[in-house]
């Protein structure tokens, strides 16, 4: 005969605790914790402002506690005062007062909370465990499409990176800085300006108007170059990272989504040596030109500038690419050839100025991260050719393409 308590000891095991079936663990949890977290918020009216930024409704691992804290982020938003009678009666309201035990359980709840003491610290560790959910259910859902062998594989690579990115986002949070140590730095700046004779605090470009205009290209700015086809955008920014890399040794990385790397180095020799883009085609080099190119081409050659040239890059593969860019070289300004070209696979939007829009937005985002100039070149709509006479075909903010977020 069968084992009839052990069975009923495993089945109320299985009811209070819920193991991870792929790998026999518990899930990452602290239900005692939410406990306290609950009965604080009840008994300090302040406490909610003390938390409302680490934890959300399904932070939680009890559903029960995530309904009472949900009816709690209710009464706070509205201004309405939370203790047990307001909590009891708000649940009520949603019906659910019922699903989670009723009013003595949350009488329960306050009654073994003597202060809001520690109730940050208890957030964050809460905060904690449901990140941990978070990334087994992350790991679960690639594992089991790595198994699937009709699922392909650079997909399920760009949509892994799409889904961890978006997990990273959303849990990302930087607290406030104190004002003096940002004054601090802020002088610091305007001392090396002051020893600099041009006054620049950015990265120089090499074309002094424009230096004069921006001080350099500034850390944390998102700068975007913009030209109709065949304007001439590619061949200015292979001047600034020329500029950059040769005439001020400082590290750049340029991301080219439309030519490959011989294309580009090609366009920067002919710039430095001065030789003809055609002759750099057909090799049909006059003397003089190919003294220039063996006596200039040194310039070019042991300077700090990376080139990648991988096709369709997400801004998922940009993100990991910059960061180590920057700590393993010490890349101080990031180029993009051009944004249009890139994608955010992995990720779904309802029209392509949504993925646009969300690129720009993360392109911005990676240059605050990494406190360095990122320039991304963008293409102009077509409007700008149908406008009549030349001061009407000045590019205008509304003429760049396929989103307003890059505007």
């Amino acid at each position: 005969m069968p084992n009839t308590s052990t069975e009923r000891k495993s089945g109320k095991q299985s009811q209070g605790k819920a193991f991870d079936k792929n790998y026999g663990h518990l899930q990452p949890q602290a239900v005692d914790i939410e406990k306290v977290v609950l009965g604080a918020l009840m008994i300090d009216k302040d406490a909610f402002s003390m938390v409302s930024e680490t934890l959300r409704p399904e932070t939680f691992y009890e559903p029960r506690h995530q309904k009472i804290y949900n009816a709690i982020q209710t009464l706070s938003m509205n201004e309405n005062p939370v203790d047990i009678m307001t909590v009891v009666d708000e649940l009520k309201r949603e019906g659910t007062i019922e699903d989670v035990g009723g009013a003595p359980y949350i009488v329960e709840l306050s009654s073994h909370v003597a202060s809001s003491a520690h109730i940050e610290y208890h957030a964050k560790i809460l905060a904690q465990k449901y990140l941990a959910r978070q990334l087994i259910s992350y790991a679960s859902v690639v594992e089991t499409k790595a198994f699937d062998e009709t699922q392909d594989v650079d997909e399920l690579m760009q949509e892994a990176e799409g889904s961890l990115f978006e997990l990273s986002q959303r849990n990302m949070k930087k607290d406030y800085t104190q004002v003096d140590p940002v004054i601090t730095k802020a002088i610091d700046i305007l001392q090396k300006a002051q020893a600099n004779a041009g006054g620049l605090t950015g990265v120089p470009t090499g074309y002094e108007e424009l230096d004069k205009k921006t001080s350099g290209w500034q850390s944390s700015d998102l700068v975007i170059i913009a030209g109709r086809p065949a304007m001439g955008k590619t061949s200015f920014a292979l001047s600034l990272a020329k500029n950059i890399a040769v005439d001020y040794n400082t590290p750049i990385a340029f991301f080219s989504l439309e030519m490959n790397n011989v294309q580009l180095v090609n366009r920067l020799i002919s710039n430095v040596c001065e030789i003809p883009g055609n002759k750099m085609l057909n090799g049909q080099l006059a003397p003089d030109e190919w003294e220039r190119l063996d006596k200039n081409i040194r310039l070019l050659q042991g300077s700090p500038l990376y080139i990648d040239d991988t096709p369709g890059l997400s801004i998922f593969e940009l993100r990991t690419k910059a960061r180590r860019l920057v700590r393993e070289k010490g890349v101080k300004i990031i180029m993009i050839d051009y944004l249009q070209l890139m994608n955010a696979n992995g990720m779904r939007f309802g029209s392509r100025q949504e993925e646009v829009s969300k690129i720009s937005q993360s392109l911005k985002g990676l240059a605050k991260e990494l406190d360095i100039p990122i320039l991304a070149l963008s293409q102009l709509n077509r409007t700008v050719e149908n406008r009549e006479g030349l001061e009407g075909k000045r590019p205008q903010l509304s003429d760049l393409r396929e989103s307003g977020a890059i505007e």
